[in-house]
């Protein structure tokens, strides 16, 4: 039996919980991963399970003729990728740093591409609710092209070239909200004359990024990089830097405990009349397992509440930025996008092959900001 699966009929201890829907998003681009399963055909639309009632007879006569739904751990890896790629860290800054007592404080906006396209987009977000009946729709027929994220960051410059952010952030369309940190060493910066003064600045640093405002599942994002820039003084109060970068993304996605059936109970589903245990034994079996007893029902919707398997998946990226500074003001622009394919950045080959065909994703992303 999968390892996914919450026990073939359920615990004492999960029996309420699985019998619980879970509650209708409020964004159409929430994620809605209970609709991640390998057979549509297993549920409705709205959710039902749409198990046949001559299932229950089938279990009785002989094992494995039964029939639930399965997640689609495949597609749910592949619409936490695309998430991870709008919630990664940024990396928006020059090699320089904001110097000992230096600190900066800017509004960061970005644009991200996804493969709207696909069927894990079009069944794992929301989509509008009708404004009438205030029901979901059976699945997301529009999904956006592009995934927004707005951020205020703060960067605080400690000497001997080390530099802290700390970022907060929201998705629109979305209840998501994100927050997190980075740390950055410039190694070299800083030189004017000389030869030393004819070198790019060098920084290395890495961050971290999580996301709440869904049960459905956990995602942490962390993040190494490398950047080289030059500035460029213009008329002694303006400077000029472009930057080039690498970035190597960790992406570590979760699920909770999903009912991929929420619309129907699986309480009720069973007719339930308690545990097979001392007390309240089932007549149908012979050992008393501590599952649940159904009087007529079938139990089949128990196992329907799954958890996905884990993501744990990698990205490559470049970074091309160009920042402008007069005295204290500070507006900059990066672009974002994968290193090879995405397919090719995986370290273990399940997810190599899962991830096969996936379109190279990228961001734009908009700073505006002071530093003091």
């Amino acid at each position: 039996m999968s390892a996914n699966r919450a026990g073939f009929f359920g615990g004492a201890g999960g029996a309420l919980v699985l019998c619980l829907a879970l509650p209708v998003h409020a964004e159409p681009m929430d994620p809605t991963i209970e609709r991640l399963v390998l057979d549509p055909s297993c549920r409705t639309g709205q959710g039902a399970y749409a198990d046949d009632p001559q299932n229950l007879q089938q279990l009785k006569s002989g094992p494995g003729q039964a029939e639930w739904c399965a997640p689609d751990d495949a597609a749910f890896k592949k619409l936490v990728s695309q998430y991870a790629f709008a919630f990664a860290p940024t990396a928006m800054h020059a090699a320089r740093t904001t110097g000992f007592g230096g600190f900066h404080l800017a509004f960061e906006g970005s644009l991200t591409k996804i493969d709207s396209g696909k069927a894990y987009w079009q069944r794992g977000t929301q989509g509008p609710v009708d404004p009438s009946s205030k029901k979901a729709p059976e699945q997301n027929a529009n999904p956006d092209d592009f995934l927004q994220h707005y951020a205020v960051k703060f960067q605080k410059g400690f000497g001997f070239g080390l530099e802290l952010t700390a970022n907060i952030g929201f998705m629109p369309r979305t209840s998501l909200v994100s927050g997190g940190a980075d740390l950055r060493m410039a190694i070299l910066e800083g030189f004017r004359t000389g030869f030393m003064g004819a070198m790019p600045d060098l920084a290395v640093g890495g961050g971290v990024r999580s996301i709440t405002g869904t049960p459905e599942f956990q995602l942490t994002i962390a993040s190494a990089d490398a950047q080289i820039s030059k500035p460029f003084v213009i008329a002694d109060s303006s400077v000029l830097t472009p930057w080039v970068g690498f970035q190597q993304l960790w992406v570590f996605g979760d699920s909770g405990l999903v009912d991929l059936t929420p619309a129907t109970n699986a309480i009720q589903y069973c007719n339930y009349a308690g545990l097979n245990q001392p007390g309240s034994p089932d007549p149908s079996k012979n050992v008393q397992d501590g599952q649940p007893v159904c009087a007529g029902g079938s139990p089949l919707d128990f196992n329907n509440n799954v958890v996905f398997d884990k993501a744990r998946l990698e990205r490559r990226r470049l970074l091309f930025g160009l920042s402008y500074r007069y005295e204290m003001l500070m507006i900059a622009a990066e672009f974002i996008t994968d290193l090879g394919s995405v397919a090719d950045a995986q370290t273990d080959k399940k997810d190599r092959d899962i991830l096969r065909g996936e379109k190279a994703q990228w961001t734009s992303v908009l700073e505006l900001g002071g530093i003091f």
